[in-house]
């Protein structure tokens, strides 16, 4: 299966259209609605729960976006969904409730965040949501184990590679060096077989999103666009942009 027409049809908010100058604050549901309103697909994460739920949120540890303490793995769901943005009213979701709030208007790239363990239960409860879920949505991780889990329990969806050209121990603490020989020039891609890859933008132009895009025709998208001279370097080397701090034109 080749990735979808949908998945680089148009710009990718990275963890929804947040904006700290209006109050938007990253993966609460006022970024989601903002991308919506802006027809622009949608990134995010999801992290998994102590009792297994998918909840939408980038950091391993409650405090730098939100009130509260602790790793998200520690708590439960419910737990989790009482939990405030900061200087905002609005609280954590759940995959589920994400899909409820999009109903299949824009595009979801879903991130599975990885403790690089082997764990596949993210991965299966994501399956569970979509499973009951009409709209476009594409998962992908850095975790190449999570994209095989992708490839295994999702295989109708679009799955996708998170990547860069260099990883060591001090960025990757989580990752044994084989982990980051075989995650290092995309050497997983015959066994994960992704659709797209998703590739840092400060790493283009590299040979390996090069060849994925010209050779395998994966679709390439790129993260995190931010400036005009990475929007050019996205624009001349990857088919579309997972970007933040500003407003594209469509």
């Amino acid at each position: 299966m080749r990735a979808p027409d949908w998945l680089t049809a148009r710009p990718v908010a990275h963890r929804g259209l947040h904006d700290d100058a209006r109050g938007i604050v990253e993966s609460m549901p006022g970024a989601f609605r903002a991308a919506i309103a802006g027809n622009f697909s949608i990134e995010t994460d999801i992290q998994l729960t102590a009792d297994g739920e998918a909840m939408v949120h980038h950091d391993d540890e409650l405090g730098r976006l939100t009130e509260g303490s602790g790793a998200l793995r520690t708590k439960t769901a419910a737990e989790l969904r009482q939990v405030v943005f900061k200087n905002t009213s609005e609280r954590m979701m759940s995959l589920a409730d994400l899909c409820r709030l999009v109903a299949g208007r824009v595009p979801l790239v879903i991130e599975v965040k990885s403790r690089f363990d082997g764990d596949r239960r993210l991965v299966r409860r994501m399956a569970e949501v979509l499973s009951s879920y009409n709209g476009p949505a594409a998962g992908m991780s850095f975790d190449p184990d999570q994209v095989l889990a992708l490839r295994e329990l999702i295989p109708s969806r679009p799955r996708g590679i998170v990547a860069e050209r260099l990883y060591t121990e001090a960025d990757w603490p989580d990752t044994t060096p084989n982990q980051r020989a075989a995650m290092t020039h995309l050497r997983h891609a015959f066994r994960t077989r992704p659709h797209f890859v998703a590739y840092s933008v400060s790493d283009l132009p590299d040979i390996t999103p090069w060849i994925a895009r010209n050779i395998f025709r994966c679709a390439l998208l790129t993260w995190t666009v931010r400036t005009p001279e990475q929007r050019a370097r996205a624009a001349k080397y990857a088919d579309q942009m997972i970007f933040e701090g500003f407003h594209p034109g469509i």
